[in-house]
């Protein structure tokens, strides 16, 4: 698998536990939040949108930037949300994802609307 494949992997797990409003799931997914559980809920219901999958060809297009100076491979990532009444909305998903020779481990940085 190359490394667009895995963050693709990485964020599109993200993605659907959000849609599925799996908090708990994103919590365990998660090695680290900078968001509570009561933060990720809040910011998806204020939106007031049904968020939904994007389609497959979204995630070939992440914003992910190669986090310099660090031993372990590490990018931030932005990937636009996507609701039934939009498609493509201003809600914004940032990730961290670290790949190790055997995991790659999710940080759950911010939910925002650009």
């Amino acid at each position: 698998m190359t490394i667009d494949e895995k963050l693709s992997h990485a964020v599109r797990g993200v993605v659907e536990l959000l849609v599925n409003a799996d908090i708990g799931g994103l919590a365990n997914q998660c090695v680290l939040s900078r968001l509570t559980k009561e933060d990720v809920r809040s910011v998806v219901n204020e939106y007031g949108r049904k968020l939904v999958l994007p389609p497959s060809d979204a995630y070939r297009e992440l914003d992910a930037v190669r986090v310099s100076s660090t031993d372990i491979p590490r990018w931030s990532v932005r990937m636009p949300l996507w609701t039934k009444e939009e498609g493509r909305s201003d809600l914004t998903l940032e990730l961290t994802v670290t790949m190790g020779a055997n995991d790659t481990q999710i940080e759950l940085d911010d939910i925002h609307v650009l």
